[in-house]
């Protein structure tokens, strides 16, 4: 981990949000994948980024803390009151002295390191940037219109202009209806952070479109801030449900 710290770099840690009480799948976190739980599976393969130089899992439930003791995986306590895992994350990056904080979200059992790496690079090779995410084309057309799969338009810079469950842009005239399979991109919950920006942002009050699309990052908009959003031909599966948990061991070979 951490070649470019290593050279002298900007460090650069990475820390997975581990909440047992999911609402849609509880102790999703500490299902079984391949015989290991999904965050220890989110834990390695964040390791396994180049640009990362240290991983945690912040986590406020002693279950998982026990779950990942055999594995020597570091874990921290955190409070039982936070809001998000942007908190949560804060909290860690708070006695933190790295520069640059990843949240990597725990339930990515199949996230690619390579998507780590390029979504930290914006953030190493610009010092005014505070925050960068990732996107990816969607190639499946039932995800436009879902409202789970959160979509994203940028500017010709690269920064978001906005993020939504609705299908943007909309395409108004059935000429240019050729452009629907390119012009789509879902958002992936991939997100770094200054770690000065991330202290300030976790302080602010909770926006009005981000109250209405239930998007934390809309805060960020809202408030005048920009986000880098690096498109990615990688893609990654996360585990929201029992059909998400079935596809992962799927993949993984887990009968």
């Amino acid at each position: 981990m951490g070649e470019r710290r290593r050279k002298g770099k900007t460090a650069v840690l990475a820390v997975i949000p581990a909440r047992y009480a999911s609402t849609r799948l509880p102790g999703k976190v500490l299902k079984l994948v391949a015989g290991k739980p999904v965050v220890q599976h989110v834990y390695e393969r964040t390791c396994a980024a180049s640009l990362v130089d240290d991983v945690v899992v912040a986590t406020d439930d002693e279950r998982v803390v026990e779950a990942l003791r055999q594995f020597g995986t570091k874990v921290v306590m955190t409070r039982a009151d936070h809001c998000s895992g942007t908190d949560r994350i804060a909290e860690v990056a708070q006695e933190s002295t790295a520069e640059i904080i990843v949240n990597v979200q725990g339930d990515e059992v199949l996230i690619d390191p390579r998507m780590i790496d390029q979504a930290i690079e914006p953030l190493l090779d610009d010092p005014q940037l505070v925050m960068s995410t990732l996107k990816h084309r969607i190639e499946d057309e039932v995800e436009i219109n879902n409202p789970n799969v959160v979509k994203v338009v940028t500017g010709l810079d690269g920064k978001a202009i906005y993020f939504s469950r609705a299908p943007i842009p909309v395409i108004r005239d059935e000429a240019d209806r050729k452009a629907r399979m390119w012009c789509y991109f879902k958002h992936i919950g991939l997100y770094v952070y200054r770690r000065t920006f991330l202290l300030s942002y976790a302080r602010m009050e909770p926006t009005p479109l981000e109250k209405l699309e239930k998007l934390e990052q809309l805060r960020a908009l809202e408030n005048g801030f920009d986000i880098m959003v690096v498109e990615t031909e990688l893609d990654s599966t996360g585990v929201d449900c029992e059909e998400d948990l079935a596809k992962a061991r799927k993949i993984m070979g887990q009968p």
